[in-house]
């Protein structure tokens, strides 16, 4: 049996990111010194289920870096199809000099297990402690145990936002379902 070749062209390296991109587009919270900041981040990854253990990339050139170093602790918010504008504002934005909460009508709420703040907006808040740290040097990569869960009940199917790279996102869509033996 001959097949035909199928046409393929090389893919630069940079772009291997848009086809493993593994989830939502997040907002991550910190607080130091009791001025909270928000970034957007996209490069996480559950590592376990119970208790929930998430592992996300966070460059040392951003200012949520350092933060999350010295707190030790962050919420991750889930934003919704609706808060896209402002995930994006708040990626292309730095927090050094920005109250990123004020600039893109961000309401901040008190969390009950950390000092960083839940986003209200948002459709779902994580609140995390950082465990592991041991490869934020060489690699950015904080592990985190989420010790409280909040979601909006009232949001049923969020659109979440997926980053593809270089300003191009695409929105969660229809679900299907298929048999499983996972609990």
């Amino acid at each position: 049996m001959i097949t035909r070749a199928i046409p393929r062209r090389a893919l630069p390296l940079s772009r291997v990111y848009g086809l493993l991109e593994p989830g939502p587009v997040v907002l991550i919270t910190t607080t130091v010194g009791g001025r909270p900041n928000v970034m957007a981040q996209s490069w996480h990854t559950m590592v376990d289920f119970d208790p929930p253990i998430i592992a996300c990339v966070i460059s040392d050139r951003n200012y949520s870096f350092g933060a999350l170093r010295a707190s030790k602790e962050c919420v991750i918010g889930i934003p919704t199809l609706e808060l896209a504008a402002q995930t994006v504002g708040c990626g292309n934005t730095s927090g050094r000099t920005v109250d990123k909460f004020a600039r893109f009508h961000l309401t901040a709420v008190p969390a009950s297990c950390v000092q960083a703040p839940l986003i209200a907006q948002c459709y779902a808040n994580l609140e995390c402690r950082m465990i592991d740290a041991r490869l934020a040097v060489r690699y950015n990569l904080f592990i985190l145990q989420v010790l409280k869960a909040w979601i909006t009940p009232t949001k049923r199917r969020p659109r979440t936002i997926h980053h593809l790279g270089r300003g191009s996102f695409m929105v969660a869509g229809k679900t299907i379902r298929f048999a499983s033996r996972m609990r």
